[in-house]
């Protein structure tokens, strides 16, 4: 099945069977691995991309489900010129992971977090994080990136909270 998509900006065509879920399409066709696979169930977080500018987990989305989407990738949201988007970079500064494994799908639901809850507070910002799983750090840390992350979104020139909601 040709299904028609927009990642990270460019159009593209995944060639894959209708069952295919829209993580693997993402990590074996398009072979942009940063969204990773880790429960296989929508339980754990870690394959958090956005599709028409809402955070998902697409280990839960057929590719089929998302012909003619929009779809951001971890790998689609920094700037052209490789800065950072100011979430990836509040996690860096805040050292908001410890193993990585979790980090992608983190950083993809706290910019959605952001963009639709900018006020949120830690007890809110933990509430808003169920869903996604991380093993290694006790949340501590990931909570200040998200705070930081959420205040350099806010202070952002047009076109890098552009990337945040495509």
């Amino acid at each position: 099945m040709q299904v028609p998509l927009k990642v990270n900006g460019r159009d593209v065509t995944v060639d894959a069977p209708p069952n295919t879920f829209l993580v693997h399409a993402i990590r074996e066709h398009l072979h942009l691995t940063g969204t990773h696979v880790g429960c296989d169930t929508a339980q754990c977080g870690a394959c958090t991309v956005h599709m028409n500018g809402r955070a998902i987990k697409s280990c839960n989305v057929l590719v089929a489900q998302a012909a003619g989407a929009e779809i951001t990738t971890i790998e689609g949201i920094a700037q052209p010129d490789g800065t950072m988007h100011p979430m990836q970079a509040a996690f860096k500064e805040c050292h908001g992971l410890q193993c990585g494994f979790c980090t992608p799908g983190m950083v993809m639901s706290a910019i959605d977090l952001c963009t639709y809850h900018p006020k949120a507070d830690e007890a809110e910002i933990r509430a808003l994080l169920d869903g996604n799983l991380c093993r290694c750090t006790g949340y501590q840390n990931i909570v200040k990136a998200i705070q930081l992350g959420g205040e350099g979104m806010a202070a952002a020139p047009a076109d890098a909270k552009a990337t945040a909601t495509a």
